[in-house]
């Protein structure tokens, strides 16, 4: 039973909240107490110099003589524009100047002995260039110009699409993507690889053959042969592994057509 009460004492006194007026009072008032003494320490260790002013030395003196006033301009002699426009009588321009008179030259005048004359200069007179007769454009020039000496040959007439040369011109016109269907094919069947290698770059062979209405070929034949056998042969073998270049078209009224075809190394 002692035990109970003593326990529910001693809560009790826990659970009383402790007095803080007393303990902050005296905190303010120490804290009061500590200012005002270091204030008056400051002032008596003379810490504050509130009555001097510009340093601890001698002052000195600045001596002024006083002068009268300096005289102003007086407005009798010209009174102020009060005309914020521009004047109505502006300024006169300032004279041309005329051109200094040539001194003239006495004729009457005696010559100084010994004295050079100028010689007097003398304008060349010039002759007109000479006029070329125009020549007629419609007449030909002989004798000035070398001739040329490229070699040159006669091309086919007809119809040049690329590679490929056909003897109709009409068809070459209205038909112009059967002519290249000619060069495709016969790029395809040519294989550089059967030309020797000391063929000269650019070389070319033309050979000639006939395409009929079902688009079969014959008559193929060598026409201008390139200098190179190896290259003739080949450009011969590449027309010859052509089945067929397709059927000629339906609205050509003719059933063959001539072609010619080079080929190049």
């Amino acid at each position: 039973m002692d035990i109970v009460l003593g326990s529910g004492e001693r809560l009790e006194r826990e659970l009383t909240p402790e007095p803080m007026a007393g303990p902050a009072a005296g905190s303010l008032l120490l804290h009061g107490a500590l200012a005002v003494c270091l204030l008056t320490y400051g002032m008596l260790a003379g810490f504050f110099h509130h009555k001097d002013w510009g340093g601890d030395g001698a002052g000195g003196a600045i001596q002024v003589s006083l002068t009268s006033a300096l005289p102003l301009p007086s407005d009798s002699a010209q009174p102020p524009n009060q005309n914020v426009l521009s004047t109505e009588t502006p300024s006169q321009a300032p004279a041309e100047v005329t051109p200094k008179a040539k001194q003239a030259i006495d004729d009457s005048a005696l010559e100084i002995a010994g004295k050079q004359k100028k010689p007097e200069q003398q304008t060349a007179h010039r002759t007109p260039p000479r006029q070329t007769a125009p020549q007629p454009e419609n007449t030909a020039q002989y004798g000035e110009q070398a001739g040329s000496s490229m070699a040159r040959s006669l091309a086919p007439q007809g119809f040049t699409a690329g590679q490929t040369t056909v003897s109709d011109s009409s068809f070459g016109n209205i038909f112009s993507y059967y002519v290249r269907g000619i060069n495709s094919r016969m790029g395809s069947n040519f294989f550089k690889q059967e030309v020797e290698q000391h063929t000269s770059r650019g070389a070319r062979a033309y050979i000639e053959f006939t395409i009929h209405r079902d688009g079969s070929l014959s008559n193929i034949k060598l026409d201008q042969s390139s200098g190179s056998s190896t290259l003739d042969r080949a450009c011969q073998l590449a027309a010859q592994r052509v089945d067929t270049f397709g059927p000629l078209p339906s609205q050509y009224n003719q059933s063959t057509v001539m072609t010619s075809y080079y080929c190049e190394y």
